[in-house]
């Protein structure tokens, strides 16, 4: 992945964080739009190509989680929340409604640019797995097709349900899903807020593919939000 060939659109309405990250993208070697409004965020989108976006919530027309649902009507693009609200609820609002991250003001220009990387890389290699069978991360690997997971290349047990999570999780590489989003995939609509049968959906699954289920490798908890798919 060249960064020089992916534009980012920031959607940042203060002046001085809005030129704080478009420094760090150019530093970094990405080309960059801005927009300080969320219907200048959209209007951006349709008439550009755009790579991945970093949207601010509290833009003065109306809010960045619309921004977000307007978005997921129609297009996969990569978003990332910069945002002041670092409250759980709100990170997993932002990310329910379809962001693939969250990042919470005050940040470094470094940690900036390793979420855009990591999204992007992300993007790219979800573009890539959309006709292959064969999904992995280190040495667990799930058969699409044959509905079959492997731990370093042995077979493993698993139910319905458990293959069932752990396909989700393949299927959004990296992306923390939120509990609700997870309930909802799994056991439907109609399920209701109870998670205690996902932390025992999980705790079974990490039995079988993790080496030490306490300190898990493959699939990490994001406190306060949901779970994600580790990075390769």
């Amino acid at each position: 992945m060249n960064s020089s060939n992916d534009t980012i659109l920031v959607v940042e309405d203060d002046t001085q964080i809005r030129n704080f990250i478009c420094y760090a993208l150019g530093q970094d070697g990405f080309s960059y739009l801005t927009a300080s409004t969320a219907q200048g965020a959209l209007s951006t989108l349709v008439s550009q190509q755009i790579d991945l976006m970093l949207l601010d919530l509290g833009l003065p027309d109306f809010d960045g989680m619309e921004v977000i649902k307007k978005v997921r009507e129609w297009s996969e693009l990569p978003i990332i929340v910069v945002s002041a609200r670092d409250q759980d609820k709100e990170k997993a609002t932002a990310l329910d409604n379809g962001a693939d991250d969250y990042l919470t003001k005050p940040f470094s220009a470094t940690e900036l640019m390793a979420r855009i990387r990591v999204a992007l890389r992300h993007a790219y290699k979800a573009s890539a797995d959309q006709d292959r069978t064969i999904l992995s991360v280190g040495e667990l690997s799930i058969d699409l097709e044959k509905h079959l997971v492997y731990l370093d290349h042995v077979e493993l047990h698993v139910t319905p349900l458990e293959y069932s999570l752990l396909t989700l999780f393949f299927k959004n590489p990296g992306k923390v899903l939120t509990t609700q989003f997870i309930l909802k995939e799994i056991y439907g609509i109609g399920y209701g807020t109870d998670t205690q049968a996902l932390r025992a959906l999980m705790a079974g699954l990490r039995r079988k593919i993790e080496q030490f289920p306490a300190k898990p490798r493959y699939i990490l908890t994001e406190i306060g939000v949901g779970y994600r798919l580790a990075d390769e």
